[in-house]
């Protein structure tokens, strides 16, 4: 706990100073921005759910996640770790002062980035009709084809995002996410508002909602793309096609990346997306509130996207003691979060949701578990991959994706004859145990 204790003085001691030099100083600057990010997008995120789960009640609030997290599901097979091998290699040469050679990557792997959109767009077009009525059987038909805005929103934004990572200027990623918090506080309770005014079908409702969301995603995309053309200077270089090899070298890096994204991704939502073929749409929605707390908790906690540029730049000790303080002060902060959620789970639960989701206070207190997993996670994962270990990642990600499916199955398929109540409760343990697994699993590599 001293550890613990200096580490953390001595970070308050840079900010109070506004020692930003060096490493460590960069990292402290990237951090505050990134804070104020995840702090804007979470706050705003638990305000917009509190928000829209009062306004929808669990049904349609239900099914409202299962469209979203469906869409999601699909947005991952549009980057396929296109953000973190633009954070990579362009970090590198900027580092480098080599302006030119990052424009090159960036504008590579953009084109690629467009092919896989398009793609994916296509693709949920396409079975939107059987995922509705074959699969979940719920009416999400119209929101599924509506996931299609999301897609392209959504994945120029990252990859803009990534950019910006790159050159270590976080500060345009807080203006898009204050930007993005407001406009969707406003438009989309608006649209919800309005269409249950006047008593539209359940369908048309998920739809306008899903709409509106990804309405909020087109903006924000315009925001921050003019944002990139005044403050991503690289950007004006005269660019150049890349050689062959060095085509060959970013395949060979994103080949065992896209699998770490789609597993994460996959890791993030198959919970939700298996409980729609089995649950009634409410139960979804419990589940969905007691997820959504607990990672916007994490997030809080979370300093890997801050801690990645810096990472790629540091080899040897330098580089493991900076995991090492990072960890340390991470602990801290999840233990805290941890018995906080445990004592405080039911107040927790009615003052943000309301009494209709009283029965997701198990699951949070089950999931307050990952805000020790889930930050830690994703700095190994940072960690690993800096050091070009993303194979390792990748391979052990499968496998607790893997995990977790299988024991979201059993603990589903076990508990449903005693209620769907205990089929949510089961699959909160699969979660907790398969994430679990997968930290042990870094960490041992991480050790070496």
């Amino acid at each position: 706990m001293g550890e613990n204790q200096d580490s953390f003085f001595s970070l308050l001691h840079l900010i109070k100073e506004r020692k930003f030099k060096g490493y460590t100083g960069m990292a402290v600057k990237n951090g505050l921005f990134q804070f104020s990010t995840t702090l804007a997008g979470k706050v705003g995120s638990i305000i917009f759910t509190i928000i829209i789960a009062r306004l929808l009640m669990p049904e349609l609030f239900g099914l409202y996640s299962l469209a979203l997290s469906t869409v999601v599901l699909f947005t991952a097979f549009a980057d396929l770790g296109i953000q973190q091998t633009t954070i990579m290699f362009v970090s590198k040469f900027l580092g480098k002062n080599k302006l030119k050679k990052a424009k090159n990557y960036s504008a590579y792997l953009l084109k690629i980035k467009i092919f896989l959109v398009l793609g994916v767009t296509i693709l949920l077009a396409l079975l939107s009709k059987f995922l509705a009525e074959a699969f979940f059987q719920k009416p999400v038909f119209l929101a599924l084809v509506s996931g299609g805005f999301f897609i392209i929103s959504l994945s120029f934004i990252n990859f803009i995002e990534g950019l910006f990572q790159a050159s270590n200027n976080f500060k345009p990623i807080l203006l898009k996410e204050i930007f993005f918090q407001i406009a969707r506080l406003i438009l989309v309770p608006a649209t919800i508002i309005l269409s249950l005014k006047y008593s539209v079908s359940l369908e048309l409702n998920v739809f306008l909602i899903m709409f509106s969301v990804s309405l909020t995603y087109f903006l924000s995309l315009i925001f921050i793309f003019f944002l990139m053309k005044k403050k991503i200077t690289f950007l004006n270089e005269k660019k150049e096609n890349l050689p062959e090899v060095e085509k060959k070298h970013i395949k060979g890096f994103i080949i065992p990346l896209s699998a770490t994204a789609l597993s994460a991704i996959v890791f993030g939502y198959v919970d939700i997306l298996m409980l729609g073929g089995y649950v009634l749409a409410e139960f979804i929605g419990y589940y969905r509130a007691a997820f959504s707390l607990m990672t916007s908790a994490a997030a809080l906690i979370t300093f890997s996207f801050v801690m990645f540029p810096i990472f790629s730049r540091l080899k040897g000790g330098k580089l493991k003691e900076m995991l090492k303080k990072s960890i340390r002060v991470t602990i801290f902060f999840s233990l805290m979060g941890i018995i906080g959620t445990l004592l405080l789970a039911p107040y927790i639960v009615q003052i943000v949701f309301g009494r209709d989701y009283i029965l997701a206070t198990d699951v949070l207190r089950i999931l307050s578990l990952l805000l020790l997993s889930g930050p830690l996670t994703t700095m190994h994962t940072s960690y690993l991959i800096s050091i070009s270990k993303q194979k390792i990642v990748a391979k052990f990600l499968v496998v607790a994706v893997l995990l977790n499916v299988i024991l979201n199955y059993f603990f589903i398929v076990w508990t449903l004859e005693y209620g769907y109540y205990y089929s949510v409760l089961g699959v909160a343990v699969a979660t907790v145990i398969s994430r679990f697994f997968y930290l042990g699993c870094l960490m041992a590599v991480s050790k070496k």
